[in-house]
């Protein structure tokens, strides 16, 4: 039993199919259906049933496969490390999070404080923080919604209130609070379905057998602030927002929500089991050891290791 035979095991079993397989290691059907062949031979077990040209996994190959992929994904691991710490030194760390700005400041505080380690950051919604985490496209998530599964864990960050935010003068402006039975009719800045806003405003008028108006959807929740301080509708806003005195620079007038559950709820994401570089663990370390805001100053200590000459 070699290395070959379990990557080729692997794709075999992925697509249930030997061209297909065949296609995506570039190597011939011929070939791999030897290799194949040759690995029952060596088990003493048949890996899959097969009839006529049809292959499928079988309860023997199921139970094998998931000692195979382990197996992989720890040699993966060991090549990502070896990699990482030749070339970065504390190696990299791979952040997604639904909106940019939500994590931003953080990360310049994580970066003062270990400018040796090498973070990435990506845009994702929650469908697509799910793959990416099970791929090992990143380290981390910093999810506004739940990201279910039994393989993946998650650590609160923080809990804020929900805010409206409508433009000045506008009816809301000076109400201390509103249902949501009396904004029915008013027409919606928020983003696109995925995003945490859509997801809350759509639960909080579920819930009253509502469906909100919408006049405009985006992708960066961080601009809903703006075409509501123009006039375009009223929105949720988490309450941060007005709290770090954006209002200063985007005029909105802030209302409460009297719903249950208007509020957002940051959760850190990772896969159980998954390899974190030094840099991912000291990212784990100084984001859950510390009372998490969007707007936190820069923190000023430095990597002892990395002290200036």
């Amino acid at each position: 039993m070699d290395l070959l035979q379990l990557r080729y095991f692997q794709a075999v079993a992925r697509y249930e199919h030997i061209s297909r397989a065949a296609e995506e290691l570039h190597v011939a059907q011929p070939a791999l259906s030897r290799t194949i062949a040759r690995l029952e031979a060596d088990l003493g077990t048949l890996l899959f049933d097969r009839q006529g040209r049809r292959i499928r996994l079988n309860e023997y190959g199921t139970v094998f496969l998931r000692h195979v992929e382990r197996a992989l994904n720890e040699l993966d691991d060991g090549r990502r490390a070896l990699r990482e710490a030749r070339d970065t030194g504390l190696g990299r760390v791979n952040v997604a999070s639904e909106t940019l700005l939500t994590i931003t400041s953080v990360l310049g505080s994580f970066r003062t404080a270990w400018p040796r380690a090498d973070v990435r950051l990506f845009q994702s919604t929650a469908q697509e923080m799910s793959r990416q985490l099970r791929a090992g496209e990143v380290d981390f998530c910093v999810a506004s919604q739940p990201l279910n599964g039994t393989d993946l864990e998650s650590v609160e960050l923080a809990r804020e209130e929900v805010l409206l935010a409508v433009p000045r003068g506008h009816w809301l402006d000076g109400r201390e609070s509103v249902t949501i039975p009396e904004i029915a009719d008013e027409p919606f800045v928020t983003t696109r379905p995925g995003h945490w806003q859509r997801t809350l405003l759509d639960r909080l008028f579920a819930a009253e057998g509502l469906t909100p108006q919408l006049s405009c959807e985006g992708d960066e929740p961080g601009a809903s602030q703006v075409m509501i301080s123009v006039g375009l509708g009223i929105g949720l806003i988490p309450a941060v927002s007005r709290e770090a005195g954006t209002e200063t620079r985007v005029p909105v007038a802030w209302v409460h929500l009297d719903a249950p559950g208007c509020h957002r709820v940051l959760t850190l994401v990772h896969k159980r089991d998954a390899y974190l570089s030094e840099a991912a663990l000291k990212f784990r370390e100084f984001i859950t050891s510390r009372p998490f805001t969007t707007h936190q100053p820069p923190v000023l200590t430095r990597d002892c290791g990395n002290t200036p000459s």
